[in-house]
């Protein structure tokens, strides 16, 4: 039997893969006292297990996915195949590198595919949680230590902001971009509010443990294996101006229902 063009299962396996051979080189440098620290130009962190865990990834995709272009953070898009809008990994090697070098354990290495332009994998892997978390376009989204200890994830079903827990990275970059008077309102307004940054916040909104996030700024790498998951969850994830993410590198991640307030609050349209 040939295939569904739309069945993603077999690339879904193998981001499992790539993501264990990713966790045993991630952690085997946690809290490692040798660790190498470096800062990209940019001024945030580099480690060498950023590197590591990205050149493992790249060299296992070069041998299994030949055809597929990579993009990635620390070593940017692949000169072995030209991307034309068909296939293409999308790779963090370590989100939460701050994290990782402070010895918190909530960072994770995420991964990606992009077909036709759209995000149709994501997984999301976090060992010094004990926890992974992956969607593919059809097929759901799931979360647990692994494949065998997983169960079917599902945002919450909170429609008022008032019964919401909401969440965030940080605020000075709401403060930057003049929609710091925004980010109170909705604060004041919600449940609760709480800053867990990075990939987490997102994991715990597909989960239904919350049921907000947003962020100012993004780059591709950092949101790309998070779409497939919410949305799969039955969230919303959109751009500041409410186009679909990744967009113009915001987001605004919800449970679905609460969307339209949160846009109303801090979106560009």
């Amino acid at each position: 039997m040939t295939r569904a063009r739309n069945d993603y299962g077999d690339d879904l396996s193998l981001a499992h893969v790539l993501a264990d051979a990713a966790d045993g080189i991630s952690m085997a440098r946690f809290r490692a006292l040798d660790l190498r620290v470096e800062s990209k130009p940019d001024l945030t962190p580099v480690t060498d297990a950023d590197k590591a865990v990205e050149e493992s990834i790249r060299s296992s995709l070069s041998r299994a996915r030949p055809r597929d272009s990579v993009l990635g953070e620390e070593f940017g898009e692949s000169e072995s195949a030209v991307w034309r809008g068909n296939r293409q990994w999308i790779v963090d090697p370590i989100d939460g590198t701050a994290n990782f070098v402070r010895g918190v354990p909530v960072w994770a290495t995420l991964i990606a595919l992009f077909a036709g332009g759209q995000p149709v994998v994501g997984l999301v892997s976090a060992p010094a949680l004990g926890r992974r978390w992956w969607a593919a376009t059809g097929h759901g989204a799931y979360a647990g230590r692994n494949v065998t200890h997983a169960s079917k994830i599902r945002v919450s079903g909170v429609s008022r902001l008032a019964d919401a827990s909401f969440c965030y990275s940080s605020l000075g970059g709401w403060e930057q971009r003049g929609k710091l008077d925004g980010m109170l309102s909705l604060m004041r307004h919600s449940w609760r509010s709480r800053a867990y940054g990075d990939f987490y916040g997102y994991m715990l909104l597909a989960e239904g443990a919350l049921d907000t996030m947003v962020e100012p700024e993004l780059s591709l790498w950092d949101v790309a294996a998070l779409i497939p998951i919410v949305t799969e969850a039955g969230g919303t994830f959109t751009d500041l101006t409410g186009a679909p993410a990744p967009g113009n590198g915001s987001a605004v991640a919800t449970n679905g229902a609460l969307h339209a307030d949160v846009l109303d609050a801090l979106g560009d349209a």
